[in-house]
């Protein structure tokens, strides 16, 4: 099963569709920030570059608090917040925090190295994983999103959600803003099906789903196209199980970007911290399970 995920260039049309083939192993990292916290604005553009230099290994996704000094406040995002706090609590606070798949919260720009670590943990770890995989198309409503394949590893109170980012979202006037004009995988909207009863049970930001067979046969968001998006599959727990202790690892994530790469900085920071992770990140790939 391929474990990167796709990245597509502007340049490409989508009036055929474009398919994210079939992946599962990809890491979700989330990270609570904010448009108004500066070591925020100082790391978001070099996660950028981290996501791609892990070749898509991870699907970064960046939540927005609805805090009422954000510049976004995506619904989207406040409904992932919350769902992370059914098992953090109150701990996830601070800006920024990143949480990968199920592990600890790492706090601060210089948790970094804390959080290269718990990726590779978590790939190394990721035995079992749900199959995924979904295409896009433009339609006259906008950009349709639909699963493919989907083979559950597990399919008892769990659910697929759709989540879409917007890439270099630009910063709106009025709002403090300690970095660049535009902030990076902004979570704009997100949609859930429930697996057991194969109904649409969350639905949060500017997108709209459907569903005529099962979740694992069409379920389906539109969304408006922007400049630049990605799509993330996520195979997980419902809230309602998480609310009842279950985990918050995912089951199986794929990504399809719409972006440009970006250009790989020689100036250091979180790039050359993540060198080492890379190497150690294909061996673990690559060397035989026990």
């Amino acid at each position: 099963m391929p474990i990167q995920g796709v990245v597509v260039n502007t340049n490409t049309p989508l009036e055929a569709p474009v398919s994210s083939d079939v992946g599962g192993r990809t890491v979700l990292v989330q990270e609570l920030t904010a448009t108004w916290c500066p070591s925020c604005a100082e790391i978001d553009p070099e996660l950028v570059q981290v996501a791609d230099s892990h070749g898509s290994r991870i699907a970064l996704v960046a939540l927005h608090p609805s805090d009422g000094e954000d510049a976004f406040q995506p619904p989207a995002a406040q409904h992932r917040i919350e769902r992370l706090k059914l098992t953090y609590g109150d701990a996830l606070a601070s800006t920024p925090t990143f949480v990968v798949e199920d592990g600890p919260l790492r706090i601060g720009y210089d948790a970094w190295r804390d959080v290269q670590r718990d990726i590779l943990d978590a790939e190394v770890q990721r035995q079992s994983v749900s199959e995924l995989e979904f295409q896009v198309v433009q339609t006259n409503d906008g950009l349709r999103v639909e699963v493919l394949h989907a083979a559950p590893v597990v399919q008892n109170n769990t659910q697929l959600t759709f989540l879409v980012l917007e890439h270099g979202k630009i910063m709106p006037e009025g709002f403090a803003n300690p970095g660049e004009e535009t902030r990076d995988r902004v979570v704009v909207g997100a949609a859930s099906c429930d697996l057991n009863t194969n109904t649409i049970t969350e639905l949060h930001g500017p997108i709209n789903a459907s569903l005529m067979t099962g979740c694992v046969d069409d379920f389906a968001v539109t969304f408006p196209q922007t400049e630049t998006w990605s799509i993330v599959l996520v195979h997980e727990y419902t809230t309602s199980a998480l609310e009842n202790g279950s985990s918050t690892e995912s089951l199986g994530v794929v990504e399809l970007a719409y972006r440009d790469r970006a250009v790989v900085s020689d100036q250091g920071g979180l790039s050359t911290v993540l060198i080492g992770a890379v190497v150690l990140l294909a061996l673990a790939a690559i060397l035989p399970k026990k």
